[in-house]
């Protein structure tokens, strides 16, 4: 088990800086690597795809469309996988086996088993499970002849077309294709890989392609086994949001409880008091902190940084319910010296309006006009809307 001899007391002002440090909200510590970005992070929210493109721009010191794409589709440094709490993220190529066998494996599984019920409740098939490895086998085996395909380029896999009708006899109940469906379990098995959308850096409409020919097996990056995979993933959370409680933790990753207290134990986390509540740093992150300069920084809806703990007191304060929504997803939201201290949206016209909560003095509000006048001329001609909406932000905009 992880130490229970409290080191000592770190309160939150060291904590967001910390925060700010390590997630790059400080202009010293902007990069010139969108890779890097990631890795500090250990990985980019991508539900919303604009994030990805929105978090990066926050934290580079020249922010481009471009350098993010090149990144993802060219280079392929970075990939799109399925990881914790059954959330899409964008990651370093280099950290997809741990987050694989960590996380992905068992959501995996759940997603298969789901699958399969639903194919042989909807009446498509009496064997699910033989009719999913059927179509599987024939749309990977598709992707490898194409190279890439869209799920509406696949005919020649016709059950991929099959109508499924699910939550029957709920208000949820709706009639959906099997094509999303099947190509989400195949994706969650390592078998084909989101690539480049069609459309702008803002669409979901993603080319699917074998991962075997976007991603050649590199035997240096081979799975590790499931426990180890968790502790390698405790460690690069603990190293980028570290201190942070076992709830915390357990929230990000997913995991249950004794989980989480396995990979706690296997990097050897210190036990500090975070205010009178345990929690937990590296071994050697120990000492303290230099405070660094307060600085503002614009962050998207559901950015890495703001859902990376639980409990978010101390650098949320009393805002939660203007910048939330009811499924626990941020909004946009406006940082200064590692803290929420208000929340943006971008209007119809192009304008990143803002709206502070507390009364931050005339440099800094002046700060947050700086950076909405330039995110604005940022985003140009692109226009942003939250895949989840919240009171704020729809306020903002003036609408629905």
């Amino acid at each position: 088990m992880p130490s229970t001899r409290a080191i000592r007391t770190v309160g939150a002002a060291e904590r967001r800086a910390r925060l700010a440090t390590r997630h790059r909200l400080v202009p010293p510590r902007r990069s010139a690597s969108v890779v890097e970005v990631a890795r500090d992070l250990v990985a980019l929210h991508a539900t919303d795809p604009a994030t990805v493109h929105l978090a990066a721009a926050a934290r580079l010191r020249a922010p481009r469309v471009a350098a993010v794409e090149r990144a993802l589709y060219d280079d392929r440094d970075l990939i799109r996988i399925l990881g914790m709490r059954r959330t899409m993220f964008v990651i370093p190529v280099e950290v997809a086996p741990v987050l694989q066998a960590a996380c992905t494996d068992a959501i995996a599984e759940v997603e298969r088993r789901r699958l399969v019920t639903h194919v042989e409740q909807g009446g498509v098939a009496d064997d699910g499970d033989a009719w999913l490895q059927r179509v599987g086998d024939a749309t990977v085996a598709a992707l490898e002849r194409r190279g890439e395909a869209l799920a509406t380029e696949l005919s020649s896999v016709p059950e991929l077309e099959t109508p499924l009708r699910v939550g029957e006899g709920t208000r949820r109940a709706a009639t959906e294709r099997l094509s999303n469906r099947v190509l989400s379990v195949l994706a969650a098995e390592e078998l084909i890989v989101r690539g480049r959308p069609r459309g702008s850096w803002t669409s979901t409409r993603y080319r699917w392609s074998p991962r075997s020919r976007w991603l050649p097996d590199d035997p240096a990056i081979a799975a590790p086994p499931t426990a180890d995979a968790q502790a390698d993933l405790a460690r690069r959370w603990l190293a980028a949001f570290g201190p942070g409680t076992l709830a915390d933790l357990q929230w990000w990753a997913g995991w249950t409880v004794s989980e989480t207290r396995a990979a706690l134990a296997a990097v050897d986390a210190v036990t500090v008091d975070l205010d009178g509540a345990p929690g937990f740093v590296l071994p050697d992150d120990v000492d303290p902190v230099p405070l660094p300069e307060p600085a503002v920084a614009l962050l998207p809806a559901l950015d890495p940084t703001a859902m990376g703990w639980k409990e978010r007191d101390w650098y949320l304060g009393g805002h939660r319910g203007q910048l939330f929504d009811r499924s626990g997803n941020i909004g946009p939201s406006i940082w200064w010296d590692g803290r929420i201290v208000g929340g943006w949206a971008q209007r119809r016209d192009g304008e990143v309006v803002t709206r502070l909560f507390e009364d931050v003095g005339a440099e800094t509000a002046g700060a947050v006009a700086s950076e909405a006048h330039s995110l604005t001329t940022w985003l140009g001609p692109a226009r942003v809307t939250p895949r989840f909406r919240t009171p704020l932000e729809r306020e903002l905009v003036g609408g629905p």
